[in-house]
């Protein structure tokens, strides 16, 4: 007969990991969201971003080339591509970028070394995210000619963060093939271990 106390703390992990899962990164003091779209998106943002640096962390240098086929965006360029439109969304909204920043297409092929590409995936969502906080609510509403599309600049930013957890996923798959866990699971993994190993002693 299962133990009643094991089965409570075990369904009490399991729903401390869920809702892990579904919320996003905890903002630190220091980054006080703002009411409204603004901090909405803003919170999403840095989710997406946290767990994107994670990923670039943990993943070793020499699989930083490695790609699932012929055609396809390697480790590294899926990281560079993220930064990429993180700085060149921005410019179509005017947004002045980097001087090292020459379009997308071109930073997104300009780093091949772990370290400068995290450097570059770090550097580009400070320059998207201080450009965002910085814009009014009028200048949310100011058109904006998107690679043919007609949008706003919240519109431009919308699409920024959806791109980023697009991305996301795709680091996540890239990981996964190569036998890397995401952190952040590994950490919710390690503290589910921790509490059956817990309900385990307090059942003896």
């Amino acid at each position: 007969m299962l133990n009643p106390k094991l089965i409570r703390t075990t369904a009490f992990a399991l729903a401390c990991i869920g809702a892990t899962l579904l919320a996003p990164a905890t903002p630190r003091a220091d980054d006080a969201m703002p009411a409204g779209v603004k901090g909405e998106v803003m919170m999403w943002i840095k989710d997406a971003q946290g767990k994107i640096e994670q990923l670039a962390e943990a993943m070793p240098e020499g699989k930083y080339n490695w790609r699932p086929g012929k055609g396809v965006r390697s480790v590294g360029e899926v990281y560079m591509h993220v930064a990429a439109v993180n700085l060149g969304i921005p410019s179509l909204c005017g947004v002045q970028p980097p001087a090292d920043f020459k379009g997308m297409e071109a930073y997104e092929k300009s780093l091949t070394k772990k370290a400068d590409i995290q450097k570059a995936l770090k550097d580009s969502f400070a320059h998207m995210e201080q450009a965002w906080m910085g814009f009014s609510d009028v200048d949310l509403e100011k058109p904006v000619d998107l690679m043919g599309s007609k949008t706003t600049v919240r519109g431009a930013y919308l699409l920024v963060l959806s791109h980023c957890h697009e991305h996301l996923g795709q680091s996540i798959a890239y990981a996964r093939m190569n036998g890397v866990v995401p952190p952040w699971t590994a950490k919710q993994q390690a503290a589910m271990k921790e509490e059956t190993e817990k309900a385990k002693v307090g059942k003896k």
